[in-house]
């Protein structure tokens, strides 16, 4: 080190120890520069009585994901949507009740998704821009109405089966399935799921990844807007 730069030092040095220098953290950009890529975590069937455990989860372990809400409890749980979105979360649209779209006539499938529409947004959620029809049933009739609401329908490319008693190591396992723009399916209540979450975010932080919104333009993950 030549004589100007230890000049340099001391006095960066002195200034930091007198208070008179703002000192950048430079944790954010070093932070955006490790996300390669992005992935969508989804839970559905929220909110519940869980759901504040989950979100605690989900904060403490530096990740953000899209809640697919029944609008029956959003309907019921209104305090917790607004917890999501103020957790930090995207809530999306999950029918009221639901039912098998596909088994439905349009003005039923129009009831389901509008109610939960009014009922995410009376509840401080917004308007939803997502829709993700139950069990994953869709056909052109759900979709169009989906579009009638402005609603992108969102499947999934990884499904963690937590619905199915998957074990939080299969759970885990899944999620390391996840790649850049990819989205996996997991559910409010499960408790293997809620177990899952720090490892999931190790897992995903291993590999250069971020956990990202849906963009509601292409329904794939991508970085928080």
């Amino acid at each position: 080190m030549n004589l100007r730069s230890r000049i340099a030092r001391l006095a960066v040095v002195s200034m930091a120890a007198a208070g008179t220098l703002t000192v950048v953290d430079a944790a954010a950009p070093a932070q955006a520069a490790a996300c390669n890529g992005y992935v969508g975590l989804t839970f559905d069937d929220g909110p519940s009585g869980n759901t504040p455990a989950l979100l605690n989860a989900l904060k403490q372990n530096g990740l953000r994901a899209t809640m697919f809400n029944q609008g029956q409890y959003a309907a019921a749980y209104p305090a917790q949507v607004k917890a999501q979105v103020d957790a930090g979360m995207w809530v999306g649209n999950h029918s009221y009740t639901h039912p098998h779209l596909t088994q439905q006539s349009q003005s039923v499938i129009d009831s389901e998704i509008s109610r939960t529409q009014q009922a995410v947004a009376g509840a401080g959620g917004g308007t939803p821009k997502l829709f993700r029809p139950p069990y994953g049933e869709t056909n052109s009739t759900v979709q169009a109405v989906a579009a009638k609401y402005g609603l992108t329908q969102i499947i999934w490319d990884v499904d963690s089966q937590d619905w199915n008693g998957a074990s939080t190591d299969a759970i885990v396992a899944a999620a390391a399935r996840l790649t850049g723009g990819q989205i996996i399916l997991m559910h409010d209540w499960s408790a293997n799921s809620l177990a899952a979450i720090p490892r999931i975010a190790q897992g995903l932080a291993g590999r250069g990844l971020c956990a990202g919104m849906i963009s509601p333009q292409t329904g794939r993950a991508v970085a928080p807007g």
